[in-house]
């Protein structure tokens, strides 16, 4: 879906359907709606707001035949909510509907009003990012293994919209919104670059082919193979992928910008490929999306693919250690001692929880880069589930400050988080009688746990830990997230690095 801005009036525009909008309470429609409405002779307030059928709802939808009276085939009337409670990611939400309406319509030519057109605090670039956020991400599907593509469950031959073009008639602001435009997709297609990885079976994306996809980023790139990685004295890392015929590949992504960066930033992304639980094996129906156990470094790619685009002043180092946990005779075993890249010795309490002994290495490895702070994103824990759900990602740090300052910047993402304590109490349940540190506590704070587990190889380096185990799959649809892996961390990351 290409999409563009235009000039002109919308009820000039010829297209299969047309998007405007309403908030909520309004029921004499002004701007570009009271225009459309106006040129339908007041079919859109006489047979939907009058006939008080459409609320305008948050994202709610109503549509209206033209009769001929516009240029436009259907007019697809999309509410606002309350316009005190509006903002980006209102902007973000309502896109994604109204594209979904148009698709089921079939429609091959969309062109839409800017919703947030009306709000004096946001700007034209930042509506018309949001806008086209909402769009791409909403009419993301992951159909490349179906032999018949269809729309519904019907087996209606899919229909994809062409193009979608934003109307606007102030020739002064085109410059401005299509600058939105072209960041909004660039942004929403890293995304679904990390939507496709994750829900590629793991017969298909393998470590070695993790690493082939970084390589074709177009970034300075080093892929570590196993004796490289060994040289290194990743060996904890190396222990959880022993039971695996796949080889594990270490990727080192670099984004450089021209002149002296602000900051050097390292992105961490827990990648194994399938995660079986190794000896400590999953039932069958806990090892069924497993594939998503790299949700972490999929994120890391769409950043990355992202960042070389945008091109902000900071160095990203894009990490990610990739292997398989699988059951093996070479498998690592519960009892064993593995040895981190930092000297730490690591007694295995359980080989399914093994993305924080991948991690430990690759964390070292990003402290040894000398950047000014690192980010790692992982699905970590079964726990962070439990604590939050699926409505935000858990976030640890041991430093206040960076949480305060991503919080902040990440507002408008559409992206949520929420921070977990690291406390010296949960110290206790890492202590073992025979080496450094255990690699799991009890059931208890089990979020906290694997996160302070983590925090033994950041060492003063300020460090956030992302654990998206409750929000990397979508179990239904809904807004800009369609059912199924929602590469969750691109935008929000990406939107803390731009703001620096």
């Amino acid at each position: 879906m290409q999409i563009n801005v235009i000039q002109g009036s919308l009820p000039e525009i010829e297209c299969d359907a047309l998007i405007v909008n309403l908030f909520e309470g309004v029921t004499d429609p002004g701007g570009g709606t009271g225009a459309v409405n106006k040129a339908l002779e007041g079919l859109l307030k006489i047979e939907l707001i009058d006939k008080d059928e459409f609320k305008a709802k948050l994202g709610s939808i109503s549509i209206l035949p033209t009769y001929g009276k516009i240029p436009a085939r259907k007019v697809v009337l999309v509410g606002l909510g309350k316009k005190e409670d509006f903002d980006l990611n209102s902007i973000r939400k309502v896109s994604a509907e109204a594209i979904k309406a148009c698709k089921k319509l079939k429609a091959l030519k969309v062109c839409s009003i800017l919703h947030g057109a009306s709000i004096d605090t946001l700007s034209a670039s930042e509506c018309a990012q949001a806008l086209a956020e909402g769009a791409i991400l909403a009419a993301y599907k992951f159909d490349k293994y179906k032999s018949k593509k269809s729309d519904t469950d019907d087996d209606e031959p899919k229909v994809d919209i062409n193009e979608l073009n934003i109307v606007e008639f102030d020739h002064n602001k085109i410059s401005d919104i299509q600058t939105g435009i072209n960041k909004g997709t660039i942004i929403a297609q890293a995304t679904n670059l990390a939507r496709d990885l994750a829900n590629e079976p793991a017969s298909y994306l393998t470590p070695t082919k993790l690493s082939e996809v970084a390589e074709s980023i177009g970034l300075e790139c080093k892929v570590f193979d196993k004796d490289e990685i060994e040289k290194m004295g990743m060996n904890s890392y190396l222990g959880v992928s022993q039971g695996s015929v796949q080889p594990p590949k270490f990727i080192h992504l670099i984004y450089r910008p021209d002149g002296t960066p602000k900051k050097k930033i390292a992105l961490v992304g827990k990648g194994i490929t399938f995660d079986s639980g190794g000896l400590c094996l999953k039932p069958a129906t806990g090892m069924l999306d497993m594939k998503k156990d790299m949700s972490g470094a999929a994120a890391t790619l769409g950043v990355l693919k992202a960042i070389k685009d945008l091109k902000p002043d900071l160095e990203i180092h894009g990490i990610i250690p990739a292997c398989e946990n699988m059951p093996d005779g070479n498998s690592y075993k519960p009892g064993d001692i593995l040895k981190a890249k930092n000297g730490k010795t690591i007694e295995i309490i359980n080989t399914d929880a093994e993305g924080r002994l991948i991690l430990a290495d690759a964390l070292c490895y990003a402290v040894e880069q000398g950047v000014d702070e690192i980010i790692d994103i992982a699905t970590l824990t079964g726990a962070v589930v439990v604590a939050l759900g699926n409505a935000c990602a858990g976030i640890m740090t041991n430093k206040q400050e960076l949480v305060d300052s991503f919080v902040e910047k990440i507002k408008y993402s559409g992206e949520k988080v929420w921070q977990l304590p690291i406390m010296t109490e949960y110290e206790e349940q890492l202590k073992s009688d025979i080496a450094d540190i255990k690699n799991l506590g009890n059931r208890e704070a089990g979020s906290s746990v694997g996160g302070m587990l983590l925090k033994e190889f950041v060492g003063d380096t300020p460090w956030l830990h992302i654990d998206i185990a409750g929000v990397a799959w979508k179990s239904a649809d809904k807004y800009e997230n369609p059912k199924g892996c929602s590469g969750f961390g691109v935008r929000s990351i990406v939107y803390y690095l731009l703001n620096h």
